[in-house]
């Protein structure tokens, strides 16, 4: 990932490492004792499912420890009723072929036309120091997973895909050519072939959303209305503190979308100093970003699809 901020102003939210608390819920009136709560984002969870992949340290592509975060998300998945299926292809890369798989969910709607939620899972490889990505991989999968159980709970007029990327980090140390994006180009390159491409009417890309001096800024690769939509319900949610209006253009997951068509919105925090470094821990990961990060995703998911849905 690359990024050139055109500001280094800072904003800092006050964060802790520890999961957010919940507000109890109100006691309902006797004659709506029968509804059942909203279901809201659970930062709780998030927690957990991040603890659960940091558990099993570094997970490079091609690695058993990446096999086992996969087969974590699957079975996750599995558990709130969501069908999923490995993509697996085999990648080639500066240090030879790697193989990978990426994983694709999907809650259907009441049309096939798809809104897409995606983070990629893998960590980059390192060998001179223990990489585990807490915040770099291990973040916006742990959000991803809370949001599929949000949106299990909800109808949906267009299906929701989630998408769980592998291969987005170089082999190598630099962010170069063809070396990154290994999975999210294989999704886009076969759903061009297969001619589903055109189903799929926008990404909400997460990376690295678990920086305890949350700083996310606007990408000027990502779609000027998704950006809206999503930093003015941050605004709303009391959250500009966390989603600035500084400009950067960042290179991730979302280019091969942009290339095919596809409106993106890439929500990434790479102003922090832990980025690819071993200090990349659950230390300095904080619950009440991914709370953030998951309040207005979630908040903002209906008015994405509420302007999709009415467009032709």
């Amino acid at each position: 990932m690359k990024s050139t901020p055109t500001s280094d102003s800072k904003v800092a939210p006050t964060n802790d490492s520890k999961p957010a608390p919940r507000s109890e819920a109100p006691i309902a009136p006797a004659n709506e004792s029968q509804i059942a709560p909203k279901a809201t984002f659970d930062s709780k969870r998030a927690w957990s499912h991040l603890e659960r992949q940091v558990a099993l340290g570094p997970r490079p592509s091609g690695t058993p420890a990446l096999v086992q975060t996969r087969k974590y998300i699957v079975d996750q998945l599995k558990a709130i009723g969501i069908e999923s299926r490995e993509q697996p292809f085999m990648a080639m890369t500066p240090l030879g072929e790697v193989s990978m798989a990426n994983v694709i969910a999907t809650i259907p709607g009441k049309r096939s036309e798809r809104i897409a939620y995606a983070s990629h899972f893998d960590t980059k490889l390192y060998r001179e120091f223990r990489f585990v990505g807490a915040n770099d991989g291990g973040s916006s999968t742990a959000v991803l997973l809370e949001l599929a159980r949000l949106f299990k709970s909800q109808p949906h007029e267009l299906t929701i895909e989630l998408l769980f990327f592998d291969g987005e980090e170089a082999r190598m140390p630099e962010w170069r050519g063809v070396d990154n994006t290994y999975g999210s180009r294989y999704y886009v390159e076969n759903a061009v072939k297969s001619g589903t491409i055109g189903g799929l009417k926008t990404l909400v890309l997460l990376d690295m959303v678990g920086d305890k001096n949350l700083n996310i800024m606007r990408d000027s690769n990502s779609t000027p209305w998704l950006v809206d939509i999503i930093w003015t319900t941050a605004a709303r949610l009391g959250h500009s503190g966390s989603f600035l209006n500084q400009l950067t253009t960042v290179e991730d997951d979302h280019i091969p979308f942009v290339r095919a068509g596809v409106p993106v919105v890439d929500v990434i925090d790479l102003d922090n100093p832990t980025w690819h470094t071993a200090q990349d821990t659950i230390e300095n990961v904080s619950a009440r970003s991914l709370q953030i990060v998951g309040d207005v995703i979630a908040a903002a998911a209906p008015e994405i699809e509420k302007r999709l849905a009415s467009s032709k």
